[in-house]
């Protein structure tokens, strides 16, 4: 016998169809795929217990879908939460400064070019930079957003002759 459902799932003939969309399309990820098929199931009167059976997953796995449709909503319970969390860069303007001329000079004696970690180890060796130590995914990231700014920079500049 399945616990009783706690969390009513009610869905409108619109969100079924976007359900029914998602499984068929196959074309998103199995986390949202296998949430829709939680509240289709749910929604024609299953139990967790029976869910959980037939879609090869967990019963509390069903149960938080329900709990989050019941309180936050359909597209809460079928989307991922997005993260909230702030990140703080470890290099400044000043030092990104550095990097940007660092990078666009030759590359030391021994290497035909520069790589992230390369870039990562020769950049907290500068005197004019006070770190101990930054990832090399730091450094991509930091590469990147500049060279789209450049990129933006260097459109503007060619549409302006």
């Amino acid at each position: 016998m399945g616990r009783r459902k706690e969390y009513e799932v009610n869905l409108s003939d619109a969100e079924r169809n976007h359900l029914k969309n998602i499984i068929s399309s196959g074309e998103e990820k199995a986390r949202k795929i296998t949430r829709a098929r939680v509240l289709l199931r749910a929604a024609e009167g299953w139990l967790d217990r029976e869910i959980s059976d037939a879609l090869d997953i967990n019963q509390a796995t069903v149960g938080r879908v329900r709990k989050k449709y019941a309180e936050e909503g359909f597209d809460a319970a079928l989307n991922r939460k997005k993260s909230c969390r702030e990140y703080e860069s470890s290099i400044d303007g000043a030092s990104e400064a550095h990097l940007i001329a660092m990078v666009c000079g030759d590359p030391p004696e021994g290497y035909s070019r520069w790589t992230y970690r390369l870039i990562a180890d020769r950049f907290v060796q500068l005197e004019q930079v006070d770190l101990e130590s930054v990832s090399h995914e730091t450094i991509r990231r930091k590469l990147k957003k500049r060279s789209q700014t450049l990129a933006i920079e260097a459109v503007g500049d060619s549409s302006s002759q």
